[in-house]
């Protein structure tokens, strides 16, 4: 069997609250560090339902934007509002995974115990969360003993043990093999049919061109466009869109 097809054994179920966290709306927001201002004025809603791509050159503050959307950083200036609920509110309705998987320096379970418990979850969910991604065989080996792509498949367990309404992912699958990117976009596609709403960083335009229902395009901080795929893809709006898709260098 491989290591993709492992996915489907043991489906998740998600528990859906009442007030909903989103639509989202983010207006005039604003991020400065000292005189540098790394967004600027991004305009954005985003609907209930989905995945939406956040594109763009290196330094156009895609990183920086999630971790604002997210509440690890507060705006300079700008509002977010989600739905129906603050956003200290939101923050527990959330998930994000980063490029890098950040675990405890403990078993592969353990990772996920700990989540669970934190969480206030039912801890007998370890099992299926572990045979959800294809690690159920390594639940007792240290997680630093994980690869590339095994490391990233506990994180995005671990952010699942959440039972998130949004889940935000930071190229995810960055520098890993061909075999690992299917296999983690294998379970984001799983979550987008379990109705959790998405939004992913990446710089792989193959990547978005699957994976996206629409695409925000950031440029030196600002949203330069923001499409349905179906759009984006085949005929951007805007020429930095256009260029970065023809492989051109933006500055």
């Amino acid at each position: 069997m491989s290591d993709v097809a492992s996915f489907t054994s043991v489906p998740l179920t998600r528990h859906k609250t009442a007030v909903p966290v989103l639509p989202l709306s983010v207006a005039d927001l604003v991020l400065r560090f000292g005189d540098a201002t790394v967004l600027d004025g991004v305009q954005l809603e985003l609907g209930a339902s989905g995945c939406t791509v956040i594109m763009g050159p290196n330094g156009a503050g895609k990183t920086l934007f999630l971790k604002l959307l997210h509440g690890l950083i507060p705006p300079t200036s700008g509002q977010i509002s989600w739905g129906g609920l603050t956003t200290s509110d939101a923050m527990s309705r959330q998930a994000l995974v980063f490029q890098k998987p950040v675990l405890l320096r403990r078993s592969v379970a353990a990772n996920i115990d700990f989540v669970l418990k934190s969480r206030g979850k039912d801890r007998n969910r370890r099992t299926d969360l572990l045979r959800h991604v294809g690690l159920a065989h390594k639940a007792d080996q240290p997680a630093r003993l994980l690869s590339g792509g095994e490391a990233q498949r506990l994180a995005l367990a671990r952010a699942l043990a959440t039972d998130p309404d949004i889940l935000f992912l930071d190229e995810p699958t960055a520098s890993l093999d061909p075999g690992s990117v299917l296999a983690i976009e294998h379970i984001v596609t799983e979550a987008l049919a379990r109705g959790v709403r998405v939004v992913f960083v990446t710089h792989d335009i193959g990547q978005a061109r699957r994976m996206a229902d629409d695409v925000v395009f950031l440029h030196r901080g600002r949203v330069a466009e923001h499409s349905p795929a179906s759009e984006f893809f085949p005929e951007p709006r805007s020429a930095v869109a256009r260029d970065f898709l023809n492989g051109q260098l933006l500055v």
